[in-house]
């Protein structure tokens, strides 16, 4: 069996980003792994026990991250403006590789994060962070997506990869309409890869201290195109889904009973409540998508060559099955498990908790406006699609004097 015989469930549209637990109720219902389709007219099998995953993503003898043995896009059967192929289709990167290739393109990703001092990290974020904040201290009220948590990873991430001004204004533009998935999606992605492309172009003559530098002047020597698809997995890995964490982070303690009554008194880490949300909502809810090299079985099911295998992130934290070891345990798989296990956690952590601690220092009155807010649609992102709030007005900050002039700025 290459595509399933029945109806199955949506994992995108209005009700799917809603209710999406709904839909990984009937996936349970049906298996270990189960049919699902993920776009309109895009089908893939869909692993939703996290045995089953663990499984799947350490066997590189069964399974490959190459989406060039996609058998339905091979053959024509995936539309060309399917929004699935913006993270599906296959790119130079580490996150399609496999072996040897793989290998070379991680180490090279790996030293590179190893040298960013996360002190550093941390004062970078409360910087642009405190930036944003005064932007909106004075309306009180706000939509914290649009206005904090999708741009606030963009601007830091930009700094890391040593972005001048006029790139970091269109690397956040371009980044903010593929999040936005609308028409202009495809524009917007093509966007940041010529941007990126401009700015290994500026490294190349003129080298810093940044990801891009470290990256062109790596042993592996990676070509220019390896480092422009490098980059663009590490902006779309590490701005997206810590939006989504800090986003979810920051609505569970401001809503649930359980944190918002020791917020106040200030007796709950917010480290706890962000570990919570690996488990219950994980910022990649279906992803890491395999395929089988030849036809075979995972915990019983059949799995066809040539078929997209994508791990729910989201299903297997939230499944009965689990063991109640509470949420002090890291055995989620909110960051994937394997050799492709993200290699930004903990870059991505000290951008989340330092947002969500800030934007509580300085707006300590923060309430939440809407009583139910919908994920954003798509399989990929399990992220609230806005987070309206209102606070006391805080007075806007007088601009600094013109050093030189002694006269507003």
């Amino acid at each position: 069996m290459t595509q399933p015989t029945a109806a199955v469930p949506r994992l995108y549209g209005p009700d799917f980003a809603l209710r999406p637990e709904d839909a990984y109720q009937v996936l349970r219902a049906a298996g270990p792994v189960a049919w699902a389709e993920i776009a309109p007219g895009v089908t893939a099998l869909v692993v939703t026990s996290h045995r089953a995953a663990i499984t799947l993503l350490h066997d590189t003898a069964t399974y490959s991250k190459d989406s060039r043995s996609w058998a339905a896009l091979n053959n024509g059967l995936v539309p060309p403006d399917s929004p699935v192929l913006a993270l599906m289709a296959f790119r130079p990167s580490l996150l399609y590789a496999d072996g040897e290739a793989h290998r070379r393109l991680r180490e090279a990703m790996d030293h590179c994060l190893a040298r960013i001092s996360l002190h550093a990290l941390r004062r970078t974020t409360q910087t642009h962070a405190t930036t944003l904040i005064e932007r909106i201290a004075p309306a009180g009220q706000a939509e914290l997506m649009a206005d904090y948590a999708d741009t606030l990873p963009l601007l830091v991430f930009a700094d890391l990869l040593g972005c001048p001004a006029e790139f970091s204004a269109r690397m956040v533009t371009a980044c903010q309409g593929m999040i936005n998935a609308g028409a202009t999606a495809a524009q917007a992605a093509a966007d940041l890869a010529q941007c990126l492309a401009e700015l290994i172009a500026l490294r190349h003559r003129s080298p810093g201290r940044d990801v891009t530098t470290w990256m062109l002047d790596h042993p592996h020597r990676l070509s220019d195109e390896e480092v422009l698809h490098q980059l663009v997995v590490l902006v779309g890995a590490g701005t997206i889904p810590t939006a989504a964490w800090l986003a979810s982070g920051l609505r569970l303690l401001l809503t649930d009973p359980a944190y918002a009554g020791d917020l106040a008194g200030g007796a709950v880490t917010v480290r706890r409540a962000m570990e919570q949300v690996l488990w219950t909502h994980s910022p990649m809810a279906n992803f890491s998508a395999h395929y089988a090299r030849h036809a075979t079985h995972l915990h019983g099911v059949p799995v066809p060559p040539g078929v997209p295998v994508l791990i729910s992130h989201a299903a297997t934290g939230t499944g009965t099955a689990l063991p109640e070891t509470g949420y002090d345990n890291r055995a989620h798989l909110a960051w994937s498990a394997g050799p492709h296990r993200c290699p930004a956690d903990s870059h991505a952590a000290v951008i989340a908790q330092t947002s969500i601690e800030t934007v509580l220092d300085q707006l300590w009155d923060l309430e939440p406006t809407a009583a139910a807010v919908p994920n954003r649609p798509g399989p990929f992102h399990q992220c609230p699609a806005a987070m309206p709030v209102r606070f006391r007005p805080r007075p806007e900050k007088p601009t600094a004097p013109n050093a030189t002039t002694g006269r507003p700025a």
